[in-house]
C-alpha cells in the first residue's frame, strides 16, 4: 500500500470516527452527549453497566452505529449504554472488538477512537485475564502497572502505518502508560469498600490468541517478568494513550496457568487436562467476581 493510500485509510477512519460521535449524539440527551469517563467491560463483566443510574440513560447496540465493528464472541453483548454513575458522565461498552475475531488493529480498537472524538478524558478498561505469577488465586484483581505487547514487538501494533497528527504523535513514549494516581484510587476504593477480594499490581502480557497458551509459552511468558496474560487490553490502551486519555485497567484473574512442563510419555499414565483453561470457566469466574467489580469500578469513577 502507497503512503498515500494509506493516508486515506486513516483520513478515512478519522472522518468516521466523527460520524459515529455525532450519530450518538442524536441518540442520547444533551447531558450525555459529553460523557467524562469510558469503560470497557471485559469477559463476563457486563453486569459493570448495571451500576449505571436508571435514568437518564441509553442503550445503543453496536450493530445500530454506522461503521461499527461487531463483536462475535459469548460473555461481549455488543453495545454501549450512556448514563451517570453518580454524578460522572461515562459510556459503558459492554464487550470489546478483539484482534483475533479476524479484525485489523485499526477496526479492533475503532472504538476508542470515537472515545477521544467524544472527548472522554478517561479510560477504564478490564478484561477477564490468566494468573501466570504463582501468588495470584483465581477471583485475584490485578491493577496493570506495564504491559508487554508480545504481537506489538513482532510487528502488529494498531499504531503501524501513517500517523494521524490529530490525535497523537507518530512515535508514543509508553513508560507512563498506567495512571498512578487512578491507580491509587484503585486500593483506596477497595479500602474504604473493605473489599474481601486480594488486590496486586502487575505486568499484562498481551497475546493474541485466540488458543491459550502451551505450557512452554507460558513459562516463557513468566520467564519474561508477565504476571498475567490476556488476548485484549493493550492495544485500546495503547489508542487511549496515543488519543490523550489517562488510562486504568484491571484484570480479573480467572484460572491458574499452567506451568509445569508436559508429562513425558515415557513417565506413564499422566492427566494432561489438569488445570486447562476454558472460556466457560472464565465466564464462570467473572460471573461471581462481578458484583466486587462492580462497586469498586462506581466507587472508583465516584471519585474523579
Amino acid at each position: 500500500m502507497s503512503e498515500s493510500s494509506e493516508t486515506e485509510v486513516e483520513t478515512s477512519l478519522t472522518e468516521r470516527a466523527t460520524v459515529v460521535t455525532n450519530f450518538i449524539r442524536g441518540l442520547v440527551p444533551k447531558e450525555l452527549q459529553y460523557p467524562k469517563v469510558a469503560v470497557i467491560c471485559g469477559s463476563g463483566l457486563h453486569h459493570l453497566a448495571d451500576a449505571l443510574n436508571s435514568s437518564p440513560r441509553v442503550e445503543i447496540p453496536f450493530s445500530d452505529l454506522p461503521y461499527f465493528p461487531l463483536t462475535t464472541v459469548e460473555g461481549h453483548i455488543g453495545k454501549l449504554v450512556f448514563g451517570y454513575f453518580g454524578t460522572v458522565p461515562t459510556v459503558c461498552m459492554v464487550g470489546r472488538i478483539h484482534f483475533y475475531e479476524g479484525n485489523p488493529f485499526n477496526i479492533s480498537v475503532f472504538p476508542v477512537r470515537v472515545f477521544s472524538v467524544m472527548g472522554i478524558s478517561t479510560l477504564l478498561v478490564t478484561n477477564a485475564a490468566g494468573g501466570l505469577n504463582s501468588e495470584y488465586k483465581v477471583g485475584d484483581l490485578m491493577v496493570l502497572n506495564d504491559h508487554i505487547n508480545f504481537p506489538g514487538l513482532a510487528g502488529w501494533h494498531p499504531l503501524k502505518g501513517s500517523n494521524d497528527s490529530l490525535f497523537g504523535p507518530r512515535f508514543l513514549a509508553l513508560s507512563d502508560a498506567y495512571d498512578l494516581e487512578l491507580r491509587q484510587k484503585v486500593f483506596e476504593s477497595a479500602k474504604t469498600l473493605k473489599l474481601g477480594r486480594a488486590i496486586h499490581e502487575g505486568v499484562y502480557v498481551f497475546v493474541s490468541g485466540p488458543t491459550y497458551e502451551t505450557r512452554a509459552e507460558s513459562r516463557m511468558l513468566k520467564m519474561l517478568g508477565a504476571d498475567a496474560v490476556g488476548m485484549s487490553t493493550v492495544p485500546e490502551i495503547i489508542i487511549a494513550r496515543h488519543s490523550g486519555m489517562k488510562v486504568l485497567a484491571i484484570s480479573l484473574i480467572t484460572n491458574a496457568v499452567v506451568t509445569e512442563p508436559t508429562p513425558k510419555a515415557s513417565d506413564g499414565p499422566a492427566n494432561l487436562s489438569a488445570g486447562m483453561a476454558n472460556h466457560e470457566e472464565v465466564i464462570e469466574a467473572a460471573r461471581q467476581a462481578g458484583e466486587d467489580m462492580r462497586v469498586l469500578v462506581l466507587e472508583i469513577i465516584t471519585k474523579l
